[in-house]
């Protein structure tokens, strides 16, 4: 029996249906003892979408990150790994796009699209691979927030400040998606335009337009040069160090593709803003992250004293920032508080999108009975409160913070959480491949009404490059002398954890190693979709005004 998808009423409602024999069970009313609504509501407007894809990708990997990254390899590799990525992620970003275009189904998550289309235990290992990743990401934002405020020195324990960012995001998450939405569009607006300062002010300064009137062109790519070699001398150590970037930029990316899935089953008019959403999502991230990178090697040198000692002491807030040590040093005063506060912004919006995604894969699990029926429990305005309440609880692990640990933990969460997100990048290349078969099976490949270029090899492409990154991530602790049982266990755990419930799941359930291609469900609720978006389409703009608001919405 292939798996089944979340059918939906016209009035909005779950209707009741059976579980299948692999334990899967849709949402559904159940009189008494389920009798609050069990569906989410489409609450989510264009440009909110636009704004989350965009705003979730933009957190403190870059602001701060890339510091600590161009200090071991240098700005060339810097460079190379975020453009590399940047690829990666486009084509990541599209498979999602085409995938969930054909079927924006309320409670749709990328483990369901995983599941659907390979098997069940897939599916089922992605969606607890997903949910603690995304939990994790948000304590790691908010543990990342206590460190910015502590730039500032506050008179009062970093702990409450922890606790305000931490309920002002439960807040945002269990009352309306459309709060949700409104704080998220707000945030990143913020978020967008300090990185355009960012941008424009290292432009002005590569051409000696700053107080001190000091041309600085490629000057840190002459010296102390543009390769900083990792781990050994010579060639080997410059690729060593663009593969190091390479695995780092990750964590800057992780898991933002995902976000406009995971809102598709609250979004309105799916099958138009979606394809809006995937194709702009591309362009904004490689003038960010690209642009921004660039930027960042060319107005700071990799063994900059500054940049190195933040790095060194943990990175607390703009410390490591490598825009802040680019701006003392062409003598700007008072501006490097408005780029703490921008990072402060950046990483308090990105914990916010953590914390819905984790709540909406944690409401898809649980519409797949893998997880507790409870998390199926909305309120009147579609929230899945008890399912942002149980990831939520996971950011309360940001108080580990207080402790001489909290640095510790940062790196822990961070890496943790970049492997998750490669796994799953791999099973979302298999996913549509095997989508993909499908659809030529039952002759529906021309049907699709969204397509993307250079398929299926760029999830050939995927697969290959992003499985080895993942194989390799941990790759240092291998040389002499470099290895230690922590390191391991950051670089690896989270492969073993997979494998636990993948093989868990398996032996208990067994199901079959992978649903054939002639069973794969293309079908089952694509007909409720059909008939709600078949009036959806979008009038091609008049004027320049027009297309400057198509554009931005």
């Amino acid at each position: 029996m292939s798996p089944p998808s979340v059918k939906r009423m016209e009035e909005g409602r779950a209707e009741p249906v059976q579980s299948d024999q692999y334990g899967y069970e849709e949402p559904k009313t159940v009189e008494g003892e389920m009798e609050e609504h069990t569906t989410t509501k489409r609450g989510l407007s264009s440009r909110q979408l636009q704004l989350i894809a965009i705003g979730g990708c933009i957190g403190t990997g870059l602001f701060v990150g890339a510091g600590s990254t161009l200090t071991m390899v240098g700005p060339a590799p810097l460079l190379m790994g975020y453009i590399v990525m940047s690829s990666i992620v486009w084509f990541v970003m599209n498979t999602l796009g085409e995938m969930t275009t054909y079927l924006p189904i309320s409670g749709i998550s990328v483990p369901y699209l995983i599941g659907r289309f390979t098997e069940p235990t897939i599916g089922f290992a992605a969606g607890y691979n997903y949910w603690y990743s995304f939990a994790m990401l948000l304590a790691t934002e908010v543990t990342a927030s206590g460190m910015i405020i502590e730039y500032w020195n506050p008179p009062v324990s970093v702990g409450v400040w922890i606790a305000i960012v931490l309920i002002t995001i439960l807040i945002l998450n269990i009352i309306a998606v459309s709060w949700y939405g409104e704080a998220e569009f707000w945030f990143a607006t913020l978020k967008i335009l300090a990185i355009i300062g960012l941008i424009i002010l290292g432009v002005v300064l590569f051409f000696g337009g700053g107080p001190n009137h000091d041309r600085l062109g490629f000057r840190y790519w002459q010296e102390p040069g543009a390769f900083n070699p990792y781990l050994v001398a010579g060639n080997t150590g410059k690729f060593l160090g663009f593969w190091t970037a390479l695995i780092k930029s990750g964590f800057s990316f992780i898991f933002s593709p995902e976000l406009i899935t995971t809102a598709a089953g609250e979004v309105e008019a799916p099958r138009r803003n979606i394809p809006k959403a995937t194709k702009r999502f591309i362009y904004r991230v490689f003038a960010f992250y690209i642009l921004g990178s660039l930027v960042i090697g060319v107005t700071v040198a990799y063994d900059d004293p500054d940049l190195n000692a933040g790095v060194a002491s943990g990175g607390s807030g703009a410390g490591a920032s490598p825009f802040v040590i680019a701006i003392q040093n062409a003598g700007i005063g008072g501006l490097n508080h408005v780029v703490n506060a921008a990072i402060l912004i950046s990483a308090w919006s990105s914990g916010n999108a953590w914390c819905y995604a984790g709540s909406r894969t944690l409401y898809s699990l649980a519409g797949q009975g893998q997880a507790p029926r409870i998390f199926l429990r909305c309120n009147r305005n579609g929230v899945p409160y008890f399912a942002v309440i149980a990831t939520w609880m996971i950011g309360l692990l940001s108080f580990l913070n207080l402790s001489s640990s909290g640095e510790t933990v940062f790196y822990w969460f961070t890496n943790i959480t970049t492997v998750g997100g490669f796994i799953n990048w791999v099973l979302i290349g298999i996913a549509y491949l095997r989508f993909r078969k499908a659809l030529k099976f039952h002759g529906m490949l021309d049907m699709l009404p969204f397509k993307t270029p250079f398929q299926p090899w760029g999830s050939y492409y995927v697969i290959l490059v992003v499985t080895i990154l993942t194989l390799t991530n941990g790759y240092a602790v291998f040389f002499p002398g470099s290895f230690t049982a922590t390191d391991f266990l950051v670089s690896y755990i989270v492969i073993a954890i997979f494998a636990c419930l993948y093989v868990g799941h398996k032996i208990w359930y067994r199901t079959p190693w992978m649903t054939k291609v002639s069973e794969i469900d293309l079908f089952s609720g694509k007909e409720e979709i059909d008939r709600l978006c078949e009036n959806d389409f979008e009038r091609q703009p008049r004027n320049w005004l027009e297309r400057v608001w198509w554009w931005i919405a």
